[in-house]
Formats: structure tokens, sequence, C-alpha cells
């Protein structure tokens, strides 16, 4: 809240042809939100039901879809609000809840896919040293840290601007994304940073664990045998593949909030809407259609469905 203005709400400006497309935007958007949520939720059912889905790499992706459906619940419901209303506003509060919400979770989701790329190299590499090093408890730290050091490094970085005032009160956006930081009267230059060292540590370094994970996984299993090859294969190209769609959208983000680069309005409202649509909604699909086990627990969930 800027003190001297008494302005507590940020007017949200990211919308293109509101007033013609309001409610086309509410139906897609309520679509596509209650199939994340429904395909997600099949997926983290089916792992917590059956017990040979009680493994690292599923209790990794029941993690996954889960920040999926977290990540839905505090953007979408904010959109439905917006589409349907006359005039677009969020309270300061609330869109520093969501960004922190959003960035928390954006973290997780890069150290849950370093935590799979770790499960799949032991697997593959080390099959003998799988059950040693793959315990319960090392599951337990990993998933711990995955949710515990992106949130905190984001509460951290609120902290550091939580008596910074804002200057200009209209976001150039739909979501309390990067954005939020060009609101700001001034940027410290601690928090700047301190925001590349979050960014280092929950992004650039994972992004590259992963990649040489994965790059080791493919030599070692290039001189092995054809059905080690194709584990292998089944294992880790969906992983490279969310991989790649979520570093890249991450990336345009970053790119619109701290580079400061003039994108045209419907290219931002189209990109915004990839970055909460594409990971969610691909996630189960991807998971649920590539990995076998699921795949097969899946088939038998709709088969009995529509047999019942």
């Amino acid at each position: 809240m800027d003190d001297e203005l008494n302005i507590t709400h940020i007017t949200i400006d990211g919308y293109v042809d509101l007033k013609r497309f309001g409610y086309l935007y509410f139906l897609i958007m309520v679509a596509l939100y209650v199939l994340i949520i429904i395909s997600n939720s099949v997926i983290v059912f089916l792992i917590c039901i059956h017990h040979n889905l009680h493994e690292p790499m599923y209790i990794f992706i029941a993690a996954l879809s889960v920040n999926s459906v977290l990540l839905s619940t505090v953007t979408y419901p904010k959109l439905f609000v917006d589409v349907l209303s006359e005039k677009q506003i969020i309270s300061i509060s609330a869109c520093r809840f969501q960004h922190f919400m959003c960035y928390s979770i954006a973290g997780s989701d890069f150290l849950l896919l370093s935590a799979m790329a770790f499960d799949r190299y032991v697997s593959i590499c080390k099959p003998l040293k799988y059950p040693v090093i793959m315990r319960q408890t090392t599951i337990n730290i990993l998933l711990f840290l995955s949710w515990f050091v992106p949130g905190l490094q984001i509460a951290v970085l609120h902290t550091l601007v939580l008596n910074n005032k804002l200057c200009n009160f209209t976001l150039k956006g739909i979501l309390c994304n990067n954005s939020l930081w060009k609101l700001y009267c001034e940027s410290p230059r601690a928090t700047l940073i301190y925001g590349l060292v979050v960014m280092l540590s929950v992004v650039i370094f994972p992004v590259f664990f992963i990649l040489f994970t994965y790059a080791k996984i493919f030599l070692i299993t290039y001189r092995s045998s054809r059905a080690i090859q194709k584990k292998a294969a089944e294992t880790c190209l969906p992983h490279l593949f969310v991989l790649s769609i979520f570093t890249t959208l991450c990336a345009y983000d970053v790119i619109i909030g701290r580079l400061e680069l003039d994108f045209p309005k419907t290219a931002q409202l189209i990109m915004t809407l990839q970055v909460i649509f594409y990971n969610p909604l691909l996630n189960p699909f991807i998971y649920g259609l590539k990995m076998k086990e699921i795949s097969k627990h899946l088939k038998r969930l709709f088969c009995h469905v529509r047999c019942s």
C-alpha cells in the first residue's frame, strides 16, 4: 500500500477486446481449469491407490500434479472474475501473494524435475545401489527441499521489497508475474542480486543438472542392450519434453519482466495464457500416456467407468 496516495489496488491492463470476447474467455478458461483439475487429480489418485506406483519416479510425478492444481487454483479463479468484470483490479497484497505462489511453485517444479532426473540416473546407471540410495528418507528430503527452498527464497525476496513504494499502479499483464517489479519506484541493488541468486539456484543450476544427468544416461545406455535403451527413452524423453516447454515459457516470463521489452499486448496475453495452460494441462497427459504403468492403470480406470 502506498501511504501517500492511499492506493490499495492495482489495475490489470493485459486483456484484449474484453468487452467483445469476455464470455468466450470465461468459457475457455473454465473448461481449461476443470480439465486441469480433473486430469491432475486422476494422476495423483492412481499413484496413491496403486502400490506398484509407490516408487520415487511416480511420487515425483504426483508432486508435479499437485503443483499444477495449486498453480491453477491460484490463477484461474481470479481470471474468471476479471473477464466478467467491468474493471479489472487486484489488491496489492493479493498481487504479492499470487506472485509468491506462482514463483514458489515454478521453482518447485524445476527442483522436482531435477529429483526425477537424479532418480532416473540412479535407476538406470546404478541399479544395484538404487534401493540403498532412493530410500523413503531420501524421497521425503527431496520433496521437502523442492517445496520449501523456493518458497523460502521467494518469501525473502518479497520481504526485501516490502517497504518499497509503488510508483505505477497499472500492471501490463493479466497475472502478477515478474511485471510486478516494474511497478516499484526503484529496485535496490541487493534485490536484483538476490533475484539473480534465486534464479541460479532454482532454475539455471537445476536445468544444467538435468541436461547433464540425461546426457550421462544416454551415453551409458547407448552401449547397453536395446531393452535398457528402450527403458531410458520411455522414462527420460517425457521429462525432457516437459522441461523444454517449461523452461521456454519461464524464459519468456523473465524476458518480459526483467529486460522490460515492450511486447504487443496481444502477444503478451497469448504467451501468458500458455504459461498457465501448457504445463498444468500437458503434464498429466504426457505422463499418463507415455509412462507405461500409469497408462495401464488409466486404461483400467476408464474401462471400469465405462462398464459400470
